[in-house]
């Protein structure tokens, strides 16, 4: 495979970012396993453990939503930067 086909930096670049979320599910999924643990072990009548629990889901949903949708900012962003490009090369 060639390293220097845009077409394959693209797909490492997807792929390296499902990766990284992967990565940050399983700590969301360890760590807040752990505190709910912990939170009903010690102190079942005062679920504090849902204030993490949530806070980082929703930044969790939100890596996904970067991730896993193809946002059209993504190509917006490639468009502008082969267009700057072209204006490089027809400087020199």
């Amino acid at each position: 495979m060639n390293d220097t086909n845009p077409s394959y930096q693209d797909a490492k670049r997807q792929v390296e970012r499902k990766i990284g979320f992967f990565v940050h599910l399983a700590a969301y999924v360890i760590v807040n396993s752990g505190l709910v643990l912990l939170n009903f072990l010690h102190n079942p009548e005062r679920p504090w453990a849902l204030g993490p629990l949530l806070g980082w889901g929703i930044g969790l949903l939100f890596h996904a939503l970067a991730v896993f949708l193809n946002a059209p900012g993504a190509q917006w962003k490639r468009r502008l930067i082969e267009r700057e490009l072209d204006k490089q090369t027809r400087q020199k």
